[in-house]
């Protein structure tokens, strides 16, 4: 989601910390004393093409990627992306478009259209008689899952849709509330080692449920999913001072989730709660509280909406906030490495950076530094207000043996006046670890 100056407000209770409020943070010192300014660079080597968000560019707007990798050939590998109501683009190494796949369109004449959100990857999952890649995708104009199995060398394109045409809502209970788009937002999928089975779990716009879904192919070749449970993450917060805080917001909204991603050695899901911080927690949804393990700097500033500006008027920041993360923290993803290391990403949209944790770490040492993508040259720009993020640690043909990043840019420059303009950067991973370790 592209951040906003709205937040939210509503209560639910909780304990733990953190919530965020609705301004962008100006540029401040950062953890181990270092201001956002000062944080290393890094470069795009190749960009997609633009996509607009307007009735001229088919109300395409980029927002999450997955990375697949090609086993057999990985120079070969691709980056699956969501468009919103665009759909889904398949892209190559070289950034260049291989398949456009439009979202569903709207149920009836008043209903909403397709609009993909984010989009994860699961490995080998048994579709009749075989094993494929699929491609998962929350379909928020719908409530549902969508499925596309992945077949690299398929005339008419890497992606097929397998989804079950009876797949059911995710959250809403009738078609009146799915226009109401309180619906499947942000996703990351898992697989239980101990059961091979495969799950999604799936957050709620403008609320805070994170539900787990058991993905079942039938006996089509289709894939569809069932509920196992459902948690609610805390909106309401008590600060130091002992009083409650809710982050601002229009009247209704709850500080929603979006970025998410699943450790697959440990099971550990860690879930981006926008305006509050990144919580760590089980990814079955089991096993006692959530742990909030950072709060954006935002975090426990009051504010007020206001219905005319549709913004909020934050008050007096009292200080109970993190230091490594602007509002919204969003683009969550993995660097794993061989060993048992790496980092959880994390995209700080407010000052558009990326923050970088160890992924071992538990406690709350486990910021480890951070990093921006900046402009390589007049043509290529960097990443500005980033919504989603992928990373995959491993060779990917001679483009990128080191492995790759993918970022979303919510601002493509140079862009045309008056007209949204966002896409994808890629970017040399080996070029982040080199950041992350000076």
């Amino acid at each position: 989601m592209t951040r906003s100056t709205t937040v939210l407000a509503l209560a639910l209770t909780v304990t733990s910390a953190l919530a965020t409020a609705t301004l962008a943070a100006p540029a401040h010192a950062g953890a181990h004393g270092r201001a956002v300014i000062d944080l290393p660079t890094v470069t795009p080597r190749a960009e997609t093409q633009v996509l607009h968000d307007d009735e001229a560019g088919g109300n395409a707007d980029a927002d999450d990627p997955a990375i697949w990798r090609n086993t057999a050939a990985p120079g070969r590998s691709l980056v699956i992306a969501t468009a919103k109501e665009g759909g889904l683009r398949v892209y190559d190494l070289k950034a260049r478009t291989l398949q456009s796949l439009s979202a569903p369109p709207a149920a009836g004449a008043d209903d909403a259209p397709g609009r993909f959100n984010n989009v994860d990857l699961v490995h080998g999952l048994r579709l009749s008689s075989v094993r494929a890649d699929l491609a998962v995708v929350s379909d928020r104009g719908h409530d549902r899952l969508r499925f596309y199995r992945i077949d690299r060398d398929r005339v008419g394109g890497p992606l097929t849709d397998v989804t079950d045409p009876a797949a059911p809502p995710v959250f809403s209970k009738n078609q009146a509330e799915i226009n109401d788009q309180r619906t499947a937002y942000g996703l990351a999928t898992w697989t239980d080692p101990s059961s091979g089975k495969s799950f999604a779990l799936v957050s709620r716009r403008e609320r805070t449920s994170i539900t787990l879904l058991e993905l079942r192919p039938t006996k089509a070749g289709k894939i569809t999913y069932q509920t196992v449970r459902t948690l609610n993450l805390p909106s309401t917060f008590r600060l130091p001072n002992g009083t409650s805080w809710s982050p601002c917001g229009e009247p209704g909204e709850l500080p929603q989730v979006e970025g998410m991603v699943v450790d697959p050695d440990n099971g550990t899901l860690y879930a981006g709660q926008e305006n509050v911080g990144i919580w760590r927690l089980r990814a079955d949804l089991t096993g006692g509280r959530p742990k909030l393990i950072d709060k954006v700097r935002e975090y426990g500033v009051p504010g007020v909406y206001d219905e005319e500006t549709e913004e909020c008027a934050p008050g007096d920041d009292p200080g109970y906030g993190g230091s490594k993360l602007s509002a919204d923290v969003e683009g969550l993803t993995l660097i794993t490495e061989s060993h048992g290391g790496g980092y959880l990403l994390a995209s700080s949209q407010g000052d558009n950076t990326f923050a970088a944790y160890d992924r071992r770490a538990k406690g709350d040492d486990a910021y480890e530094g951070g990093f921006r993508v900046a402009p390589a040259n007049s043509r290529l720009d960097g990443s500005e207000e980033c919504d989603g993020a992928a990373a995959l640690n491993v060779p990917l043909g001679s483009r990128y043996p080191n492995g790759l990043l993918v970022v979303q840019d919510g601002h493509d420059a140079p862009g045309e006046e008056n007209r949204p303009a966002t896409n994808f950067k890629f970017v040399d991973l080996g070029t982040v670890m080199n950041a992350l370790h000076d």
